[in-house]
């Protein structure tokens, strides 16, 4: 099987990185085309193997790139596309069906309940969203609650399956030779309690209620892996509130780099209020770590005893996850085993579910004098 997966961008960021883990493990052909910015994520990909192509595109109303990204297709002669991100979904599944590509799979990675990809969600982007969506033959949620969603815009039930973000969990086991060697790379004494965030500075994640919350916390440090608009904003109120030594911003990290990070923290927390899925959250559960969230759908739709290690935050304001910190600080440092979500989100097993969705659209889409191929396996 042949696959061109098509991208928005790829800079460091969680839909880019999950993409370039799962062609790790999947069984098929797979080329890349970015609309847009190549970047780390591009480079990673080409030192897996993978080729990746840069459309060039100049900006959402680019109309000249449909017509390359058409013909891009046609040479390729893809067995199936796969699209990831907003732009990319409405002109990658248009162009596929112009190129004559049979089936189009799309993956729903930033759908929140009133933003898609930090942006707000408008009228106009639904019905473009869903003007193209018939135009595939299926459409993947990264949770059940994106699931919802989709089905709660009108996206028909039966086109709708949940793959889940996937980790490769050993990668972020707790390692005491890189806890000591980060925190003194950072400068961050041994015994200090150490709080920690990962992800895009952008008003959504909520990274001021953590450095407001820190604040407070004498003596307690906060490490925040990313980069983004709000960068400025956090630094200052890092300095109003007089925290400026205790607050690191560390610029955008690879998993190799937030593993390093993970074992260096005490606690995790994720503020956002609204979240499709909330890697970061399990990759830090595969490290051992308490972790307060305000929303995360890979914990929440689970059973409560499936991640114990993780707390819901009830307002998530920065009084109450001060409060938290500071129990938790008092009740010593320490790890967990990796909870049962952890190996619920292998990536291992997002790749076979991948590849169920891919038998099954290009088995219903197949005419029906022609058989289906032997191997490919069919959904439950």
């Amino acid at each position: 099987m042949k696959v061109l997966h098509v991208i928005t961008g790829l800079g460091v960021g969680g839909a880019e990185q999950q993409l370039r883990l799962l062609l790790r493990h999947l069984p098929a052909r797979c080329d890349v085309l970015t609309l847009t910015a190549p970047g780390p994520v591009a480079e990673g990909l080409r030192a897996d193997g993978v080729p990746v192509t840069h459309l060039g595109m100049r900006g959402n109303t680019d109309v000249t790139a449909l017509p390359r990204l058409v013909r891009f297709i046609r040479r390729g002669r893809y067995d199936l596309v796969h699209t990831h991100l907003y732009r990319a979904c409405v002109y990658g599944r248009t162009a596929a069906r112009l190129a004559g590509v049979p089936v189009a799979v799309a993956t729903e990675h930033s759908l929140g309940a009133d933003e898609i990809e930090g942006r707000p969600l408008t009228p106009w982007t639904r019905a473009l969203y869903l003007a193209t969506e018939r135009l595939g033959a299926a459409t993947v949620a990264v949770s059940d609650t994106v699931a919802g969603r989709l089905r709660a815009w009108g996206v028909p039930g039966p086109r709708i399956h949940v793959v889940p973000n996937g980790i490769e969990a050993a990668r972020f086991r707790f390692d005491p030779a890189a806890r000591r060697a980060t925190r003194a790379r950072l400068g961050v004494p041994d015994g200090a309690f150490v709080v920690g965030g990962v992800g895009r500075f952008v008003p959504g994640k909520r990274f001021g209620v953590l450095v407001e919350a820190v604040a407070a916390l004498p003596g307690a440090r906060l490490l925040l892996a990313g980069d983004g608009p709000e960068r400025a904003a956090l630094c200052a109120l890092a300095k109003r509130l007089g925290a400026a030594d205790r607050v690191r911003l560390l610029g955008e990290c690879d998993r190799d780099g937030v593993a390093a990070l993970l074992s260096a923290l005490d606690v995790f927390v994720s503020a956002s209020r609204d979240e499709a899925f909330g890697l970061a959250v399990v990759e830090a559960l595969a490290a051992g770590l308490p972790v307060l969230h305000s929303t995360c759908p890979a914990v929440d739709d689970l059973p409560p005893d499936d991640a114990p290690g993780a707390t819901r935050l009830h307002d998530g304001g920065a009084p109450e996850l001060a409060a938290a910190l500071r129990s938790a600080a008092a009740s010593g440092t320490h790890r967990l085993p990796p909870p049962r979500a952890v190996g619920h989100y292998d990536i291992a097993r997002s790749g076979r579910l991948l590849m169920d969705v891919y038998a099954h659209a290009l088995d219903t889409t197949r005419p029906p004098s022609v058989p289906a191929h032997p191997t490919r396996r069919t959904l439950p």
